[in-house]
């Protein structure tokens, strides 16, 4: 084939279980493989993890720096003192001593490739790291073919309300991303409102910024519902996979359950309520109902993404939970998940959020985080579907399976000019 644009990709992590950014990044990175762009990946992963079909180099860390020897020091400190000095060195320099080390430990393994000869340098980080940045601020030469991958808001104070994390260095962080702004050859943004909203702060990501929405990934080697021994078969499943932030509360959701099987009492042998994944601000309250209501089962743990994924598609209803905010311009890892598992989804967010643009201004089902009336009807209208459909609701998004996957995908790389 001629005019194979080749990517080099630097990338936090490609471990699918340590969080939803790496389960999103491996999905963009095997959809840039499929759509036949040339691959290379640089991670920082720390294990020596492949992806099939594509050339992965694992980028130790630099034990022989002073950063390195700085942070262990400084790790040994609070050990031995219980009192953690890390907010002090971030205000001073705006990042910690572990964040440097990384940043010069990536940067180092970039400085020795010499026989791939990229097109784009795509980097790609997870949480608030944005390690594969901060190497390639210091890189020059390649700065006119960076793609800047930028997942959420940042630093933490440009969350939009009720997210009120300040953090310590703040200001240098806001410089950080300011010269990633000017810097890089396109900022890309999982989401049009992200874009916006941090264009806001940041014009040149109005100027220069793209779109790549998370990616569909096919579900391969599914686990069967009997696998999964908290999922009983043949009832109407509804599921909150992922975890519940400070601002996600779960109350309206439960409060809106309750009334749905007081509203439909026949329906109590015959539903589950599931949560899955870490829940630790609201566990005290979902114990709580768990007592009261069978009906409801908690994991409140770090689950296997396969388990996850697959929970996903044997369920009856998936649940997209959001702060309650004016406005939501993320779009959460899970969603492609949702869309490729065919079931309905349960919105429960405002109105001015990137889910419910991409699902459409007349999506039926869609509340407020808090509005546990809008909620129980929902579920009554969607165990009503239910039952009438033979215990299955199928739902085929097939405008967002193509935006959501690798045709349209193709289409934007191949259209970037430098």
């Amino acid at each position: 084939m001629k005019n194979i644009k080749k990517i080099l990709v630097v990338v936090d992590s490609i471990d699918v279980n340590d969080s939803s950014g790496s389960k999103a990044n491996v999905a963009l990175i095997h959809n840039l493989y499929q759509a036949g762009f040339d691959l290379k990946v640089y991670h920082y992963s720390q294990n020596k993890i492949q992806l099939t079909g594509i050339e992965c180099v694992s980028i130790p860390e630099n034990k022989l720096s002073v950063m390195y020897v700085l942070s262990r020091m400084q790790r040994i400190f609070t050990r031995f003192t219980k009192f953690n000095i890390n907010p002090f060195i971030e205000k001073l320099l705006g990042f910690s001593f572990t964040f440097f080390n990384d940043v010069n430990s990536i940067k180092k393994a970039l400085k020795t490739e010499k026989d791939f000869e990229p097109n784009w340098l795509l980097t790609l980080s997870k949480a608030s790291s944005f390690r594969p940045h901060g190497a390639l601020l210091n890189i020059p030469k390649w700065h006119f073919k960076w793609l800047a991958y930028i997942h959420d808001p940042y630093p933490m104070h440009f969350y939009p309300r009720p997210y009120n994390w300040v953090e310590p260095g703040h200001h240098q962080k806001q410089e950080f991303f300011r010269e990633i702004s000017k810097k890089s050859a396109h900022a890309v943004f999982p989401s049009k409102l992200l874009q916006e909203w941090m264009g806001s702060y940041y014009s040149d990501f109005l100027d220069r910024g793209i779109v790549i929405p998370h990616q569909i990934s096919e579900n391969e080697n599914l686990l069967s519902p009997l696998e999964l021994p908290y999922l009983k078969e043949g009832r109407f499943t509804v599921l909150h996979a992922g975890s519940l932030m400070k601002p996600r509360n779960p109350r309206g959701l439960l409060e809106g359950f309750q009334d749905f099987l007081f509203k439909i009492p026949d329906a109590k042998e015959n539903v589950q309520l599931l949560f899955i994944g870490r829940q630790d601000y609201h566990i005290k309250y979902l114990k709580e109902q768990a007592e009261i209501f069978p009906q409801l089962y908690i994991n409140n743990s770090n689950v296997d993404f396969k388990e996850v994924n697959s929970l996903q598609v044997h369920v009856s209803v998936n649940v997209i939970l959001e702060a309650k905010a004016e406005i939501s311009p993320f779009l959460p890892g899970k969603f492609p998940h949702c869309i490729q598992a065919k079931r309905p989804i349960l919105y429960l967010g405002p109105d001015k959020s990137e889910t419910l643009r991409l699902l459409g201004i007349n999506y039926p089902y869609t509340a407020e985080i808090d509005d546990a009336q809008a909620i129980s009807i929902h579920l009554q209208n969607l165990y009503g579907l239910w039952l009438q459909n033979k215990k299955e609701i199928a739902v085929d998004y097939i405008i967002l399976k193509d935006y959501l996957g690798i045709n349209n995908l193709k289409k934007i790389i191949s259209n970037l000019n430098h």
